[in-house]
């Protein structure tokens, strides 16, 4: 599932794009100031970013040089075609024009995003204050190195992969079956409940939690 920012202060137009993104398969979080957009992106890293420009605190063109790695589609009341210009050389990946169409809004993002690798593509998760080099399979907790079994590197990557979704016991086992064969039903809950431990250790921080009955997610703020 692939999750959209929504950076805008005004609360109509937030709570619109929400329910017309959601009723499209994707997540969503909102900030409603440059501020706000700035702290919650250094935690989060959305798929996309749908940014305004007149934003309280810091504005959208102050935001837009901070984001890195991720496409931004600035939507504006601002017309001036210098404007544009200048927000698309600046780094916004596409620029839409308030009053907006939805549906051509949709077909935007939907071009955007079928350019961004898929979530099990990237060489590089982020959760929070984690990060997950797939590369070197190097995990770091602010900076801090913790050192994962294969098995627990398995968990954590398919959690970070699907940050939205709760994974079912059955459906965790089928999904690292081809990096941890020896992983049996049995002992899912001790390697799952170790990782817990090491994370908590290294951060003072629960990342993962169980959906009793169903199976893990990773744990919001």
């Amino acid at each position: 599932m692939n999750t959209i920012a929504v950076i805008d202060d005004d609360v109509y137009i937030g709570n619109m794009l929400e329910e017309v993104l959601k009723k499209e398969g994707y997540a969503v979080f909102h900030a409603y100031s440059g501020t706000e957009a700035v702290y919650l992106l250094s935690e989060k890293h959305p798929d996309l970013i749908l940014l305004d420009l007149m934003l309280p605190g810091l504005s959208g063109e102050e935001v837009l040089p901070r984001i890195k790695g991720i496409p931004v589609i600035v939507i504006s009341a601002k017309v001036d075609v210098q404007d544009k210009v200048s927000l698309l050389l600046g780094g916004a990946a596409d620029y839409v024009t308030k009053p907006f169409d939805t549906k051509e809004l949709l077909a935007r993002i939907a071009v955007q995003l079928r350019k961004v690798p898929a979530a099990n593509e990237r060489s590089f998760l982020k959760f929070l204050d984690l990060e997950l080099d797939i590369a070197t399979r190097r995990l770091t907790a602010n900076g801090t190195d913790i050192h994962l079994t294969r098995t627990e590197y398995a968990i954590l990557k398919l959690l970070m992969q699907n940050p939205n979704q709760v994974i079912t016991k059955s459906t965790m086992l089928d999904k690292i079956s081809r990096e941890t064969p020896d992983c049996m039903e049995s002992s899912l809950k001790v390697h799952i409940s170790n990782l817990r431990k090491k994370l908590r250790e290294a951060s003072g921080k629960d990342y993962i939690e169980a959906v009793w009955g169903i199976g893990f997610k990773m744990r919001e703020a």
